[in-house]
């Protein structure tokens, strides 16, 4: 006997779930509705089965294939326009002439007992037997009544309460005799309930009615989509569920790994290779796909999470579905009833509110608070270029896909037969993603010269002096092991200016990448001395000869970064004293939160001070930003490292951004140097920088820019002026720093949606009447000596407030005026 599995819906009560896929597909407890109908009829000695299809068949097709992995034969009839229930199954009448088949939904959820079913139908001799089920509301469905002996009397297609007479419904499972074949039309639209068994039962033919005994539910409500899967969890229904059963009903699939410190309450299903971590807790009725990742301090309850899902740190989840390759953020809250459709991102901070529906490809923006449904607005990411470059988690946000694409976009904007330099981090997300960066950038007809474990400055030293067109620079975002950033450097070794981001993302968006013919692609080499070429030419642009005269003694930390393999070679060059600390190379450690960067601080401070080093020097892990300790073990923030830098110099002119401290500008006056203002980008900074009219750029952060030798941000190149600096003056570095004002600069933050951030500057605009207001980057309002800075974040829906006066608590009050200013505005 053969069974016919109707899987043609398209599921319009269930979207925006069933938005890209059909209905059938949905998964419950990790396990497609189909695919359970599949393993009930195999279990009923079922092998040969019909789907037939209609909706998304594809989806289907590829997913089930023969059915030979699931020890059926399956094949399939497909439906060019929808023709009904009964009229979809003339479509597979050639396989079903010869004896009595079944036909079931593909979408219902069941573990009715099909054999006895059968043996009714056969016991009572009928044409059509119907399965009924007594149900507490049949209003949604077709009600049957029957007469004693099973035979059915009428019909009543989804009734209102006035004319239902029973509680018995249509399943929409049937046993049927391939005579009624003859009575549906071909390519005729022709239901079952509505068309095919009235037309039976008016001509007298024998039609029956089954009412089982066991679990089915429709599933085509959220509502109901949800109460299946706690139905199965709370085994009210037979089927599989995948996994390994553990104690208190918790299926663990193969390859998941929970961190110690988790809390899972059952009942509950984890799908295969899905990383639970630390702190997070699953209360009962969680069901996650395959590749969920739940992270540290994340809460769901009563939540399905569907494959390849992100469930970011302090996330809550209750009662809400989550699609197919959606992220949600650092702390976003989806309350009851939500549903985020596939490939959907929930902005950190975001509020989802209850019954919401976010289709998918939708972009939620951190903080926003959503109260109706996103169907059509698509608040897609604003720009591909963020401040560093392309940044994102790791396989989250940048994939191998995207890094592939990604290259080959920037390869486009070459010409073929270009050369890009490719470097990385220690880290093993780094090592594996430029790979693809290379592969996507030879598919494009460039060539590449891999530097491997490069720290980023050396890359950027290499392409400028000529070797290569461009490069690429690939390491883990600062503070958070998780993300990855991609710089991409223009042939003078700085950041792609605007111009030619936009190219490559247009290229990216457009997916009008160059795809090189076979003779065309690009080549790898691996070139052997870029450290000797930065080490020759760091030593050429400072006076080492004073240096090596001043045999001084100092300490560095290497922060198991890069910087370890180059700096060794050049000290030995300069004949200084060095106690080298965390100098290995480990991916592990070489990415340091805030509070592990201020444990390095403390201790290199110490040993400054026990060893009677000159100073002490601390490397970020890419060779990007230095800090400095100096002899009295007194550690350097960014403001002090820039008030220093400039102190250094004495003649030319600087670049500073909006944010630099009044006090920078004044000792750089008394220095006779000139001031040239930018924007607070890093990627202003290093235009400055390149224009051939600036000897020094730098910001508050500890970035340090020193154009003669390279016109972007370089802690080697930064520790060794210094270095230089204290030998010339023949003084002990804290003596230096000494005369070095204080400075009392108050920074905060305000959050603002984007479409109020025009109006917030406007307002302030407004505000300053009378005062003397700069639109360099933001507006900067002055009040005499002290200024407030208002400056709208380019990547998140935030706003920056900076302020200084004499004294800290002024700067704060002043900055908080504004503050509170703009929250209103905003409210």
């Amino acid at each position: 006997m053969k069974a016919v599995i109707m899987a043609g819906g398209q599921g319009t009560r269930l979207r925006p779930l069933t938005s890209n896929q059909p209905k059938p597909m949905l998964p419950v407890v990790n396990k497609p509705i189909m695919e359970h109908i599949i393993d009930l009829l195999r279990k009923h000695g079922f092998v040969d089965q019909i789907a037939t299809v209609q909706f998304l068949s594809s989806v289907i097709r590829s997913y089930f294939g023969s059915g030979e992995d699931l020890g059926v034969r399956l094949q399939y009839a497909t439906e060019e326009t929808p023709l009904g229930t009964a009229g979809s199954i003339k479509n597979a009448e050639d396989e079903l002439r010869d004896e009595t088949f079944v036909v079931i939904s593909g979408d219902a959820l069941t573990d009715i007992d099909l054999t006895e079913l059968i043996e009714f139908h056969r016991s009572k001799g009928a044409v059509a037997t119907l399965c009924l089920k007594a149900v507490p509301n049949p209003l949604e469905f077709g009600v049957v009544i029957t007469r004693e002996d099973g035979s059915i009397e009428r019909f009543l297609e989804k009734p209102n309460w006035g004319e239902v007479f029973s509680d018995t419904i249509n399943t929409g499972i049937y046993v049927l005799e391939p005579e009624v074949f003859d009575f549906i039309p071909e390519q005729t639209v022709f239901d079952f309930s509505e068309d095919l068994f009235p037309l039976l039962l008016d001509k007298g033919l024998p039609l029956f009615g089954y009412v089982a005994d066991g679990y089915w539910t429709d599933v085509g409500t959220i509502d109901a989509y949800m109460t299946a899967q706690r139905d199965v969890l709370e085994a009210r229904v037979d089927v599989e569920v995948p996994g390994f059963a553990l104690g208190e009903n918790i299926w663990l699939g193969e390859g998941a790994e929970i961190d110690p410190g988790a809390r899972i309450d059952g009942p509950a299903v984890i799908g295969e290779n899905c990383r639970i971590e630390q702190g997070a807790h699953l209360r009962e009725f969680t069901v996650l796909g395959a590749n969920v990742v739940v992270k540290e301090g994340a809460f769901t309850h009563r939540a399905i999470v569907h494959d390849n899902a992100y469930i970011g740190p302090l996330a809550n989840l209750r009662g809400c579905i989550v699609g197919r390759n959606s992220d949600i953020r650092r702390s976003a809250r989806l309350e009851e009833g939500v549903v985020v459709g596939d490939d959907c991102s929930i902005g950190a901070e975001a509020v989802i509110n209850p019954n919401v529906r976010i289709y998918p490809f939708k972009t939620v923006e951190p903080g926003a608070i959503i109260t109706q449904s996103i169907i059509w607005e698509s608040r897609g990411v604003r720009t591909l270029f963020g401040a560093q470059g392309v940044t994102g988690l790791v396989n989250v946000d940048v994939t191998p896909e995207t890094v592939v694409r990604l290259a080959m976009s920037y390869g486009s904007t070459l010409k073929k037969g270009a050369i890009v330099t490719v470097s990385r981090d220690a880290t093993r997300s780094a090592r594996a993603m430029k790979r693809a960066a290379m592969a996507g950038l030879n598919m494009s007809g460039v060539h590449c010269h891999d530097l491997e474990l490069t720290p980023v400055p050396v890359a950027r030293y290499y392409v400028r002096t000529r070797h290569s067109h461009g490069g690429m620079a690939i390491r883990t975002a600062p503070h958070d092991p998780q993300a990855l950033t991609i710089t991409f450097i223009d042939g003078e070794g700085t950041d792609l200016d605007p111009g030619a981001q936009r190219k490559v993302e247009r290229t990216f968006y457009r997916e009008e990448v160059r795809r090189a013919y076979p003779g065309e692609i690009g080549e790898l080499h691996y070139p052997p001395r870029a450290w000797e070429y930065y080490t020759e030419g760091l030593l050429a642009s400072i006076d080492a000869e004073s240096v090596r005269a001043a045999s001084l003694k100092l300490v560095c930390d290497y922060g198991f970064g890069a910087t370890g393999l180059v700096l060794p070679g050049f000290f030995g060059r300069l004949d200084c004293e060095v106690l080298a600390v965390n100098s290995i190379v480990d991916e592990t450690r070489g990415v340091l939160t805030e509070e592990q960067l201020a444990e390095h601080q403390a201790r290199l401070a110490d040993l400054v001070t026990v060893s009677g080093s000159d100073l002490g020097a601390l490397f970020d892990p890419v060779g990007e930003r230095l800090f400095i300790v100096d002899d009295n073990g007194t550690m350097l923030d960014g403001v002090a490292m820039l008030l220093l830098a400039v102190a250094m110099l004495d003649s030319g002119t600087i670049a500073l951004p909006v944010t630099a401290s009044r006090e920078i500008a004044r000792i750089a006056q008394q220095h006779g140097l000139k001031i040239r203002w930018t924007k607070a980008s890093s990627a202003a900074l290093m235009e400055a920088a390149a224009s051939g009219e600036v000897a020094f750029a730098g910001g508050p952060d500890g970035s340090l820019i020193f154009p003669e030798f390279l016109p972007a941000p370089d802690a080697m190149t930064s520790l060794a002026k210094i270095l230089e600096f204290r030998a010339r003056s023949e003084r002990p570095l804290s003596s230096l720093i000494e005369p070095l004002p204080p400075v009392f600069v108050s920074h905060q933050v305000v959050p603002c949606p984007w479409e109020q951030k025009g109006a917030v500057m406007r307002a302030v605009v407004e505000r300053a009447s009378g005062d003397r207001v700069e639109l360099i980057d933001g507006v900067k309002v002055y009040h005499s000596d002290d200024w407030v800075l208002v400056l709208p974040d380019p990547e998140q829906p935030l706003v920056h407030v900076w302020a200084e006066s004499d004294s800290t608590a002024k700067a704060r009050a002043l900055a908080g005026t504004q503050t509170r200013a703009i929250r209103t505005l905003v409210e």
